[in-house]
């Protein structure tokens, strides 16, 4: 269980830095972005250890991830639209 954790935190880790790397100006500060991933990815592993129970390491790992991404997605803002008027305005 404890490297099913660990192991967890550091996917949900490098999904949000590749994130924040990625999305710079989509995502707000660099910090909540990381934390969000990691605890992210450590709450999908208890649920999906929860869940499965032991001996799914594979699937625990998987089930972590795609919390940490679900979490993550949801800190994404819309790309700023910049008003466009017509010459007669």
């Amino acid at each position: 269980m404890l490297l099913e954790v660990l192991g967890s935190a550091l996917l949900g880790f490098a999904l949000a830095w590749a994130a924040a790397h990625r999305l710079p100006d989509r995502l707000p500060l660099r910090v909540i972005v990381l934390v969000t991933g990691t605890l992210g990815g450590v709450f999908g592993a208890l649920v999906t250890h929860g869940a499965l129970g032991p001996g799914h390491f594979l699937a625990t790992l998987i089930g972590a991830v795609a919390v940490a991404a679900v979490l993550l997605s949801l800190l994404i803002r819309p790309a700023s639209r910049r008003l466009r008027r017509s010459a007669t305005v």
